[in-house]
C-alpha cells in the first residue's frame, strides 16, 4: 500500500530538494527518515537513486520541511535534511545555504506568508541551526517571480536575484565561531598524512579548511578528488575533526552518522583555471580558490554555507583561508571564491579582534525555481 504526500521539487542556488509542508507529514517525526529515504530513493549502492527522486549526488539529495512560525520573530520555520545516497541515513544536523534560497519562494507560493509586491521579506527560522535568515524575493501577482537577469555559476540561464542575510551565523552547531578557540589547529597522526594543520570554523555550518599545498593536491585537476587515496585522506581529516567537535565518538562513526558536517574545503591562493563548462577564470577574478567536498564527493560548485563560513574565515587573521587570500585584508566585506563552475561572492560583517570575534551577518545572492509539484508516493506507514 502506498501513501500520497504533497511535495514540490525546488531548485535553490546550485542544489535541489524535495519540499514538504510540515502539516502534510506524519505527526510522529520518527517516521520522517524512512519516508524521506523512500521518496529520494536511498540507499542506492549504485549511487543513482533510480527508485526515487534523488539525483545521485549530495546537492540533489535533500529535503526541506516548511511550516508557519508560532514565534512572532519569524514568519516560517525551515527544517533541512541531507539524504545520504548510498546509506540509510538522513542527516538533520546542519543547514544548506543554497536550499535556503528556495524557502521564501516556496512559502510565498504556498500561501504560508503574505505576498507583498514588489519585494517580499521573509524571516526564516532555520531550525537545524536555530538561526535567523532574512530572505528578500521578487513578487508579482501574488507569486514569487522567478524570471530575471541574475546569473549564478553552475546554473544555466537567469533568474530573479534572491538576497539572503544570515544573521549571526557564527557557532551554528558548536556555539562558537572558532569551536576549539584556535585560529589554527593541528590534527595529530591523521591516517598516512601525519600532523595536519587546519582552521576549524563554524559559521552557517562547521567547515575544516586545509591548505592544498600541505596535502600535495593540484586543485586545478578535479579528477584528483575522485581518486580513492585522495578521497580517503580528506575523509580521514574530516572525520578526525568531527570527533574533535563532538559530532561522533570515533572517526569510523563520523563517516556514517556525521557525513554532512563538518564539511571540508581545500584552499589555494588564486589561480587562473578553466571551469567545468570551459570558461576561463583569471586569478584576478577571485580572492581565494576553494574545492569543497559534500558527503565525501567534490561539490561541483560551492555550498552556500561553505561560502558563508569561508567569508568569515577570510577575515580571521592567520586562518588558512586568510593566508591564501590575494590580499590579506581582514576588513574587506566582499569575498570572491573560485570554485569548479565559476566564482561566488559573499559579504560578511565581523567585529572584534583575534579570537574574540562576532560574525554579525553574511549575505549571499542566489536564484531559485519551482520545478514540479504534485504527490510523492511512499510505502504506507502504520
Amino acid at each position: 500500500m502506498r501513501t500520497k504526500i504533497p511535495a514540490v521539487i525546488m531548485r535553490g542556488g546550485t542544489s535541489r530538494a524535495l519540499f514538504f509542508k510540515k502539516d502534510d507529514l506524519p505527526d510522529d517525526t520518527c517516521k520522517w527518515e524512512s519516508l524521506f529515504l523512500s521518496a529520494l530513493g536511498s540507499p542506492d549502492a549504485t549511487g543513482r537513486q533510480i527508485d526515487g527522486l534523488g539525483g545521485g549526488v549530495s546537492s540533489n539529495s535533500k529535503v526541506a520541511v516548511i511550516s508557519p512560525s508560532v514565534d512572532s520573530r519569524y514568519d516560517v520555520v525551515y527544517y533541512f535534511g541531507q539524504v545520504a545516497v548510498d546509506k540509510p541515513h538522513v542527516d538533520f544536523t546542519g543547514n544548506c545555504g543554497n536550499i535556503s534560497s528556495a524557502v521564501a519562494p516556496f512559502a510565498i507560493d504556498e500561501g504560508l506568508v503574505p505576498a507583498v509586491e514588489p519585494i517580499t521579506t521573509v524571516r526564516i527560522h532555520q531550525q537545524n541551526t536555530d538561526k535567523l535568515i532574512i530572505a528578500k524575493v521578487k513578487v508579482e501577482n501574488g507569486k514569487f517571480q522567478e524570471a530575471g537577469d541574475y546569473t549564478i555559476p553552475g546554473i544555466n540561464g537567469t533568474g530573479s536575484r534572491i538576497t539572503l542575510h544570515f544573521v549571526d551565523p557564527g557557532g551554528s552547531l558548536t556555539g562558537k565561531l572558532l569551536p576549539t578557540g584556535n585560529v589554527l589547529d593541528v590534527l595529530k597522526d591523521v591516517a598516512d598524512l601525519g600532523d595536519i594543520e587546519c582552521s576549524i570554523v563554524d559559521a552557517g555550518n562547521p567547515l575544516i579548511f586545509v591548505d592544498a599545498d600541505q596535502l600535495g593536491i593540484d586543485v586545478l585537476d578535479l579528477s584528483q578528488f575522485d581518486e580513492d587515496l585522495i578521497a580517503a585522506r580528506l575523509e580521514s581529516i574530516r572525520a578526525r575533526a568531527a570527533v574533535e567537535l563532538g559530532f561522533a565518538e570515533n572517526a569510523q562513526q563520523a563517516s556514517i552518522v556525521s557525513q554532512a558536517v563538518p564539511k571540508i574545503a581545500v584552499v589555494s591562493a588564486p589561480q587562473t583555471y578553466t571551469t567545468m563548462d570551459g570558461k576561463k577564470i583569471e586569478s584576478s577574478e577571485m580572492d581565494v580558490l576553494l574545492r569543497c567536498l559534500s558527503m565525501g564527493v567534490l561539490h561541483k560548485a560551492l555550498p552556500g554555507t561553505a561560502a558563508i563560513c569561508a567569508a568569515g574565515a577570510a577575515q580571521i587573521f592567520g586562518s588558512v583561508v586568510n593566508r591564501a587570500m590575494a590580499q590579506n585584508d581582514p576588513d574587506g566585506e566582499i569575498l570572491r571564491f573560485g570554485h569548479p563552475t565559476g566564482v561566488m561572492e559573499a559579504r560578511s560583517k565581523i567585529e572584534g579582534i583575534d579570537t574574540s570575534l562576532h560574525y554579525q551577518e553574511a549575505t549571499i545572492f542566489r536564484t531559485a525555481r519551482r520545478i514540479m509539484e504534485g504527490n510523492v508516493l511512499v510505502p504506507h506507514q502504520s
